[in-house]
């Protein structure tokens, strides 16, 4: 007898970030020459002196089970790190440490909604959201934002967007796809939509430290105190010390929330990997001379592709990223073209032919809510990105232009 999946798991499907990465490094151990600009990971190594800290760890034997909301002295620093850098008072008991900061955001929305709750997401939105939404029960609700307003969510569209049934809201900035930047004005705008509305605000904020332009974080408990005791502060340290597989995130919330969110981990997965709690307290109370180096790379490569890609036929940036690290150009002008023998009728067409011709893996727009457009991510070496937007602007030169490889200045000009 064949007994179906919970009702819950149907139309849950694998993160295409990590498939098209997958696809990527499958294609690159044939040995074809594939260049990832799909994949939000840093390829930065992670400093030396977090992992000196995991290696002093194992010799001391620091490989038991921990508490399950993580060491003290783990969320000590997080909670300085609060403090410090961002006005916020949080004590340790409220504060959760996760298996990287996807897991936080889990918890959260496990402990805080259910079947009949919305949930509003702006669009362009981080491809997991809508299936965590869904895997706590309730209904995702999409917000469109726009390329002109910088895909920041204005008080228009979440005034649209609540209805009776709106228990939350999701805020993500700095932005994943789009490198969107919520300035404080943004989000006290929101804050008045909000203030009298009984709707949990889960405020993403893994990017905080990669923002350029001069550009300054806030997040809705920062500029409005009177909904802090709604917020819920998802965290990683993945990005921001280039520490991806060790899986340490964090959350801070209301008492009651963090109380649940510990219960809820303690029974999902006891406690964050020992050895990777010491080394993400020797991220945060090390030298940060590593992220600061690692943020002037990517602000010169972000600066690089912007230049790349006006060069680039079909393509466009209306708004300019000014966090995190990706571009999320406009590609609608190539819609309906036929390309390597493909008709372009989606932006998932368009990156697998880019792929399959050109051997360049990027995000379809779709993926993210946005049709027409493609995410490129310049966690990347400067040679593999010109080498990529070098092939992909041979491939799309019209017949009637010489192609960008024979002008043999454009690359020059394109560069900062």
């Amino acid at each position: 007898m064949k007994l179906p999946p919970s009702a819950r798991t149907q139309g849950i499907e694998p993160s295409p970030t990590l498939a098209l990465d997958a696809r990527a490094k499958a294609m690159k151990a044939e040995g074809r020459q594939v260049v990832n600009l799909a994949i939000g990971e840093p390829d930065f190594e992670t400093p030396e002196h977090i992992r000196q800290a995991a290696i002093k760890a194992i010799k001391d034997g620091f490989t038991r089970y921990t508490p399950s909301e993580g060491i003290l002295p783990l969320r000590e620093a997080m909670a300085e790190k609060f403090r410090v850098e961002n006005g916020l008072e949080y004590p340790p008991a409220d504060i959760v440490v996760t298996n990287g900061g996807k897991h936080a955001l889990y918890n959260a929305m496990q402990a805080l909604f259910g079947p009949g709750d919305e949930v509003i997401v702006p669009s362009p939105y981080w491809v997991t959201y809508p299936a965590q939404i869904l895997l706590s029960g309730a209904t995702p609700v999409y917000a469109p934002t726009s390329p002109e307003r910088g895909y920041v969510l204005g008080p228009e569209e979440l005034e649209r967007a609540i209805t009776p049934r709106t228990r939350g809201l999701i805020l993500n900035s700095p932005s994943n796809p789009t490198g969107m930047v919520a300035t404080r004005s943004d989000i006290l705008a929101l804050g008045e939509v909000l203030r009298d509305r009984p709707i949990w605000v889960i405020s993403d904020d893994i990017y905080e430290k990669l923002l350029y332009d001069g550009e300054e974080f806030a997040n809705i408990a920062m500029c409005c105190p009177e909904l802090r005791d709604r917020t819920i502060i998802c965290h990683s340290l993945s990005k921001t010390y280039s520490m991806t597989g060790w899986r340490i995130g964090f959350l801070a919330a209301p008492k009651e929330i963090a109380r649940i969110v510990k219960d809820i981990q303690s029974q999902m997965t006891s406690n964050p990997c020992s050895i990777a709690q010491k080394a993400a307290l020797a991220a945060l109370t090390g030298t940060q001379e590593p992220l600061q180096k690692m943020r002037g790379v990517f602000d010169r490569r972000r600066k690089l592709v912007l230049g790349l890609i006006k060069k680039i036929p079909g393509f466009a940036t209306t708004a300019t990223p000014k966090g995190a690290f990706y571009v999320f150009p406009d590609a609608s002008g190539l819609m309906g073209k036929t390309l390597g023998g493909t008709t372009i009728a989606s932006s998932e067409d368009l990156a697998s032919v880019l792929l399959k011709e050109c051997e360049v893996a990027s995000v379809p727009g779709s993926a993210f809510g946005q049709e027409g457009s493609l995410r490129f991510s310049y966690a990347a070496s400067e040679k593999e990105i010109v080498n990529g937007f070098e092939r992909i602007a041979n491939f799309l030169a019209p017949a009637e232009s010489p192609p960008p490889s024979e002008d043999k200045g454009w690359l020059k000009r394109a560069m900062p």
